[in-house]
């Protein structure tokens, strides 16, 4: 199992497979680095070099109680990034994840990034506030944080109906993957799970976005229920200076699992753009 220990002697749990250019992949919460399975394979069949860490707190990586916050998982990003010589890497992803790379993407990654992919991301933020009045009330991460710490095993299957539109009329519910879900959450650390709650809620990503200078690319589907696309996607694209933004009618959060061939090829087509 491959693991770099980090400066605070956090565990990173990591996969790095094949030759070519680097593509880095950055799960979201409270899953690992097995989310994007669909992906590294595609990728990896198409000549690239894959990489997929689990975050601190996440899956095989060190449960911290400390640390979790976005800061500091964007140095670990650079850490690991350092550790495998990884050069004019794309970095896509998905959710919380989408925060955490263009968080690294703005404070590490000047002149070792060539694109970017935000997949159903947080970014810019989540959270309502004056300045956000169409965002997501506050009760509402409230009850997630409740449910995390009181609830887990239970919640942690609730939530994959709404997280992959399986609560939807006629939707084609498949157990293997609501259980892939619970087993990747079930893996990772509660205390670490309870805070990145905040993390993808509250984090504000709007300089970041306004200072990266790779193309982006920003993917969303229109009925996410867990990150409502136009709180997040339609703001996000015009901060960005080299922005593009693909939305599709009827698909999940968790699209790329769901919708993986359509969401593979958007991304093949811009990186070679």
């Amino acid at each position: 199992m491959s693991t770099l220990k980090l400066k605070d002697g956090v565990e990173i749990y990591y996969k790095d497979w094949g030759t070519g250019q680097p593509i880095m992949f950055h799960h979201g919460w409270p899953l690992s680095s097995d989310d994007w399975d669909a992906q590294m394979m595609f990728f990896l069949d198409n000549g690239f070099r894959v990489v997929a860490h689990d975050r601190r707190g996440h899956g095989r990586s060190t449960q911290t109680f400390e640390g979790n916050e976005m800061d500091t998982y964007a140095a670990d990003v650079a850490q690991l990034v350092e550790h495998l010589q990884l050069e004019q890497t794309i970095h896509v992803g998905h959710s919380t994840g989408g925060g955490e790379v263009i968080r690294y993407v703005n404070k590490y990654g000047k002149g070792k990034v060539a694109k970017a992919v935000l997949v159903s991301a947080v970014t810019p933020y989540m959270i309502v506030d004056e300045n956000n009045p169409e965002g997501v009330p506050l009760a509402v991460f409230d009850d997630i944080r409740f449910n995390t710490a009181s609830n887990r095993q239970q919640f942690y299957q609730d939530i994959t109906f709404p997280f992959y539109g399986y609560n939807r009329e006629g939707a084609n519910v498949k157990k293997g993957i609501q259980d892939n879900w619970w087993r990747q959450g079930m893996m990772g650390g509660i205390k670490a799970h309870y805070d990145c709650v905040k993390v993808f809620s509250e984090t504000n990503f709007t300089e970041d976005l306004k200072n990266v200078d790779v193309p982006v690319l920003i993917l969303h589907g229109e009925d996410d229920q867990i990150v409502p696309y136009k709180t997040t996607a339609l703001k996000a694209v015009e901060l960005l200076k080299h922005g593009k933004l693909i939305t599709y009618p009827g698909f999940p959060h968790g699209m790329p699992t769901t919708e993986a061939a359509t969401i593979n090829a958007d991304i093949l087509e811009f990186i070679k753009q």
